[in-house]
This record gives C-alpha cells, structure tokens and sequence, in this order.
C-alpha cells in the first residue's frame, strides 16, 4: 500500500513547523554590514571575520552533538582519546 501526502507550504511555513529559527534578520544585518564595509573600500577587510563570533558556537554545537550521538551509540564508535 502507498500512501502520497503533498503539502503545499512556502519556506516559512515549513521553517516554523519544523521549529527552525529565523536567521532572516542576522542574514540581512551581514549583508547590510559587507555592503559598508565594500562601499568604504576598507582596506585588508576580510569578510569571513563578520562570521567569527558564530564559528565558536557552531563548532561547540557539532561537537555536542557528536558526543550525543556517540552516547547514544555506546560511546565506542568514533571515540577519541584526549
């Protein structure tokens, strides 16, 4: 037996049924900030520092969830030894 289901939704609808937050508002605040930092012509700008202060928390996050998964795993696979 099949069964079909479509939904039609736009991507925000799904983004809050899945309970996604809403990068909307840091997506245009770094946008906007690359905008003046091109427009001044700032010299040695490098884009990526815009990202810095999120790279600690996604790394943070990756690893929490790989130390999750291993538990779930019974912590042989992929264990490291420190």
């Amino acid at each position: 037996m099949n069964v079909k289901i479509d939904i039609d939704i736009t991507p925000e609808e799904m983004r809050r049924l899945m309970g996604l937050p809403d990068v909307q508002p840091f997506h245009e605040e770094l946008v906007d900030r690359l905008r003046e930092n091109l427009r001044a012509g700032a010299e040695g700008y490098d884009p990526l520092s815009l990202f810095k202060p999120y790279m600690n928390s996604a790394v943070n996050s990756v690893e929490m969830f790989q130390n999750f998964m291993n538990g779930v795993m019974g912590g042989s696979a992929g264990s490291k030894e420190k």
